[in-house]
């Protein structure tokens, strides 16, 4: 019984519905979570899955496969030519110096050159899964850290090609290699001519991608048959990863190369939009692999070793790429957040540990200490990020930042402006366009450097502190607007302004009506959801040239808005009862369908025509 795929499918289901949500809660993240679901039901905890092991890693396998499609699907030739300069000046030299600084220490210590570069390519990768997830959840995409962090991760998927066709050299060159190892059916060939066939297999890819593939999708396309389609997708996938698997290279290298031959296809959207829901699936179960793998027998008999030489490679990689950050001039919080958050050793190192050894390059008791070591830095990642959070960055980064330009916020000005980005850089300039001048704040050091290049005063800081409001002036001004992105910290501001500040009248912005529903709870009275102006007026744009006068479009618009703002009061009452909720809409719609028609059939004067440019031309 539980040998069977059900009793194994509901134990990794439960222990990640369980763990996920409490990691969450406790502000560690998801990935945190997967790993201790792996780590209590793996085989050296409670012992519910694999005793062994091997079957942990099908899955893990199986998990990284699927990862690197979609990574594969991602990496479109424009966006690489876009990022060209970022890619091959951040990314490539991060590659580089922690191979080589890794590289020389291995080799001091004794190790073969051929063990060292293979163990060496390996930990200067990062964890694609883990950075990426945890800038998403933190909203730091956009940051100069999160955008470096992209282009880093962006090189290493690149370079994983090459150490997957290198590491088969390495075989050539040692000569320990026992004569009973039963590999690839082209292992029997010189190491030279391995290698053209892996460049081979490589170029018949790309062939079959721009010739084969593509064409298939469109024949399987026009059945219109969606399972039909995803199928052919996966059977495509699974096919170049047996010809990778044939020529000796790792089947995660055939599905990444079979991703980025589809990413310039028509299809790309419809492959990622039908393999999403997968997505966060895989990469959870891979991540409980990962915590499940941990050797804890391997670890408790070497635990000094095993922390020393894990937490020697996190402080490595952290002190290099803070060295490649302060190259990139990232301020010293962007920097921190950069080189702590991919200091980890990656996913894909446990592909080529165990590529290496197959190929016997790698012994048996040194791949599980390289696998313990990487599911250690990778589950210390987030506690790490955390800390950087709590700790460090309040000290060195942003409280230093904060107290040095709250001496200087005194401009006592009526109008504050929390949040600095598009949103609020439109307001900004709109209101001093109009001689009404604001106290900008905002909290991404790297955007307050280029505005006040620009030409703004803008202040560094995190609004949310009521110390920070203080010496802005807040006792003093009259209207706070908070055009923050982040919902959470808007509902942060509000609290923390109704708490230290009830003078300041609030006008936030909301993302959406579920945003505008939050706010609403909370009493703020001047709500503005960022899509609802532009929406409507795309809407007028497409009423004046259906042949509406522009004065009655624009009547019929605030009309429009106004009638949407008071239907928003009365959805908000009954947002947690769905099938109350689902009939107030219902009624809103109809009396407000009704309220702009009887609006539409009334009899205008002329002045309605005064604001058609035709009709001014025509006079």
């Amino acid at each position: 019984m539980e040998d069977s795929f059900l009793y194994q499918a509901i134990i990794y289901l439960t222990a990640a519905i369980l763990c996920v949500p409490i990691a969450k809660k406790l502000g560690m993240g998801s990935v945190l979570g997967y790993l201790l679901a792996g780590i209590i039901i793996g085989p050296f905890a409670l012992g519910f899955i694999g005793e062994e092991g091997e079957d942990i890693m099908h899955f893990a396998e199986f998990g990284v496969v699927m990862m690197l499609f979609l990574i594969g699907l991602e990496l479109e030739p424009a966006k690489l030519w876009q990022m060209r300069a970022m890619i091959t000046r951040i990314g490539l030299s991060q590659v580089l110096v922690t191979t080589l600084a890794f590289f020389g220490v291995m080799v001091g210590s004794g190790f073969s050159w051929q063990v060292a570069l293979a163990v060496s390519m390996s930990l200067s990768l990062s964890s694609t899964a883990i950075v990426l997830q945890s800038l998403k959840e933190k909203n730091q995409m956009d940051s100069a850290a999160g955008k470096n962090s992209f282009a880093v991760l962006l090189m290493q998927d690149i370079a994983v090609i090459p150490m997957l066709a290198i590491i088969p050299l390495l075989v050539v060159a040692g000569e320990s290699l026992s004569g009973d190892h039963h590999g690839s059916p082209i292992e029997q060939f010189p190491g030279w001519i391995q290698t053209l066939f892996v460049f081979g297999a490589v170029g018949l890819v790309i062939l079959l991608g721009r010739y084969a593939f593509v064409p298939l999708l469109r024949i399987i396309a026009r059945t219109r048959l969606r399972e039909l389609f995803v199928a052919s997708a996966l059977l495509i996938v699974v096919g170049i990863a047996f010809l990778m698997e044939l020529v000796g290279l790792s089947p995660a290298l055939g599905t990444f190369l079979a991703g980025v031959v589809l990413a310039n296809s028509e299809f790309k959207h419809e492959l990622e939009s039908d393999l999403d829901p997968f997505k966060g699936l895989l990469l959870g179960l891979f991540f409980i692999a990962v915590g499940a793998s941990i050797n804890f027998g391997l670890i408790g008999d070497n635990a000094g070793l095993v922390i020393s030489i894990t937490l020697g490679i996190l402080l490595v990689k952290t002190l290099i790429l803070i060295g490649i950050g302060k190259y990139a001039k990232l301020s010293l919080d962007q920097n921190l957040i950069f080189a702590i958050g991919l200091s980890q050793v990656g996913e894909f190192s446990f592909v080529t540990y165990s590529f290496a050894s197959q190929l016997q390059i790698l012994d048996k008791p040194t791949t599980e200490m390289l696998m313990a070591i990487t599911a250690i830095s990778m589950t210390l990642t987030p506690l790490l990020i955390l800390l950087n959070e709590k700790l460090i960055l309040p000290r060195v980064g942003t409280l230093e930042k904060t107290e040095k330009e709250a001496d200087e916020v005194n401009e006592k000005n009526e109008v504050i402006i929390a949040g600095f980005s598009h949103f609020g850089s439109t307001i900004g300039r709109f209101l001093r366009a109009n001689g009404i001048q604001a106290t900008i704040l905002d909290n991404d050091s790297d955007r307050v450097d280029l505005l006040r290049k620009m030409g703004f005063k803008v202040y560094y800081g995190d609004a949310t502190r009521a110390d920070l409001l203080e010496s802005a002036g807040a006792h003093e001004a009259k209207i706070l607007i908070s055009a923050i992105d982040s919902p959470e910290t808007n509902y942060l501001l509000v609290e923390t302004v109704k708490k230290h500040f009830p003078n300041l009248e609030m006008m936030v912005r909301a993302k959406n009506r579920a945003d505008a529903y939050e706010l609403m709870d909370m009493d703020v009275p001047n709500i503005y959801r960022e899509h609802l102006d532009s929406s409507v007026r795309l809407g007028k744009d497409v009423l004046v040239k259906m042949g509406f006068r522009a004065h009655t479009v624009h009547r019929l618009a605030q009309n429009f808005i106004k009638y949407d703002e008071a239907a928003l009061k009365e959805l908000v009452k009954v947002k947690h009862d769905q099938k109350e909720y689902i009939s107030s809409v219902r009624r809103t719609i109809e009396m407000q369908e009704a309220l702009l028609s009887s609006e539409r059939n009334r009899q205008f004067t002329l002045n309605d025509h005064a604001w058609d440019s035709e009709v001014m031309k025509g006079k």
